[in-house]
């Protein structure tokens, strides 16, 4: 069993408040408790029947789902950081009461003119209890005009007064959500001012010899050195914007595309930390020679027996800081396993203030490791801080550029960063593939 890690109780303060976590930690136990119930229901439909209700399989996605939703908490839990929401929650009331200023009142009584106040006011109140038709001609005179204002000034219309009603802009983008790897919450990472990193490796072991007392000692050769070489790579963003767009946009755009710069690379660091091959950009430690896998057991998809053989096949000492990773469809696959005592694997530990856990270790979520397939090795596990390092040699930098697009009416904005990356021992990790016994 690898051992539990302990980050300490759920920190409240800056998260959330209490009501808000303790809320979560009920929906979260309940939905398990509910989660095991309609599963077992599944197995033994399948065990009886053949085929699992589809009520039953649908009910279960809605709950595997829902606890999907917690699985933020659960990672900040398993990468032990303290990410306060408090500005961020500052900011929305902010917003909040900013909109309700700007927000006109609907619905408005046209200013009219003086000494027709009363006829207008009069024909309101007689017309709702004898009906239009039984007013005198001044006062339907009145309700005439003041409805011909109603037409000759309409938001509708610009020249009609729409120009006069302007609509608010929010200084807020709509973005979806990019799903990015957390590569440096799991490798060891380095910074260097040169362009590769060399890292003494020890490449072979002598082995240790009895003798007798007055025995002949000879050499216990095997004791052998070599090197890891690092090499850092460069990605970059070319981006053209106008002058124009510079001068008039509501949005300050060269820190517009700097955010987008930041996201963007981060996705492409934690692609290449998974998948890399090295060639011009880090090396990932799927495809790096020498990191072993472990059969599933099952022709396309991921097995109780294959996660618990997996585990066990490291060394002891690399299960103390290890992590399971895996995307989030493969945990929905691996939420419904059972050790052959019928315990499910997957355990919610965010009532004690713990990341949730897969026989008794953390997982990582990894939005690029592959899902469940013949072939595919959906999940891994391991001490990733001694198995992969991971060099910053530049952080981002970006260049502005207002000549090389000068006759296009464009500045070019040039952004860049240099990183580097690779497994520097394979031992300490091993993945799953999914493949019959």
């Amino acid at each position: 069993m690898g051992a539990h890690h302990n980050f300490g109780p759920l920190e409240t303060k800056s998260e959330a408040p209490p009501d808000v976590v303790k809320d979560a930690i009920k929906q979260v136990m309940t939905g398990f408790e509910e989660y095991k119930t309609s599963n077992d229901e599944r197995l033994k439909q399948i065990e009886t029947k053949g085929a699992a209700d589809p009520v039953t399989t649908e009910k279960l996605a809605k709950l595997d789902a829902h606890l999907d939703k917690f699985e933020g908490m659960n990672q900040r839990l398993t990468e032990a950081t303290k990410k306060a929401e408090a500005l961020d929650e500052l900011k929305t009331r902010f917003d909040t009461i900013e909109t309700a200023m700007r927000r006109t009142t609907a619905g408005v009584i046209p200013e009219v003119k003086a000494g027709r106040v009363d006829i207008w006011a009069r024909a309101v109140v007689d017309a709702a209890t004898a009906g239009v038709i039984n007013l005198s001609q001044d006062q339907q005179k009145a309700l005439k005009d003041v409805a011909e204002e109603f037409k000759a000034l309409s938001v509708s219309v610009d020249t009609a007064g729409g120009y006069l009603a302007p609509v608010e802009l929010v200084r807020e983008i709509i973005k979806g959500e990019t799903e990015i790897s957390p590569v440096r919450s799991l490798a060891r990472v380095r910074t260097t001012a040169q362009k590769s990193v060399d890292i003494p490796k020890r490449t072979g072991q002598f082995a240790a010899q009895w003798v007798a007392e007055q025995g002949t000692r000879s050499e216990t050769p095997g004791l052998a050195y070599g090197v890891e070489s690092i090499p850092t790579h460069e990605v970059y963003a070319l981006i053209d914007i106008s002058n124009q767009m510079l001068e008039d946009s509501a949005f300050n755009m060269e820190q517009e595309i700097s955010m987008e710069a930041i996201e963007q690379f981060a996705v492409a660091e934690g692609a290449a930390f998974v998948t890399g091959n090295g060639v011009g950009k880090p090396q990932g430690f799927m495809s790096a020679a020498g990191v072993a896998t472990t059969i599933s057991g099952a022709a396309t998809t991921v097995t109780a027996d294959g996660l618990l053989t997996l585990k066990h096949a490291i060394k002891t000492a690399y299960t103390r800081s290890a992590n399971f990773v895996m995307n989030r469809t493969t945990l929905g696959s691996i939420r419904k396993l059972k050790d052959s005592t019928g315990q499910y694997l997957w355990m919610p530990g965010i009532a004690q203030g713990k990341p949730n856990t897969i026989d008794g270790d953390p997982y990582v979520e990894l939005p690029d490791m592959p899902g469940e397939g013949a072939g595919a090795k959906p999940v891994a596990y391991g001490d990733f801080r001694r198995a992969y390092t991971w060099i910053d040699r530049i952080s981002m930098e970006m260049l502005r550029d207002p000549y090389t697009q000068a006759t296009a009416g464009n500045v070019r904005f040039i952004l860049r960063k240099r990183v580097g990356g690779q497994v520097t021992l394979a031992e300490a990790i091993r993945t799953l593939t999914c493949q019959a016994a």
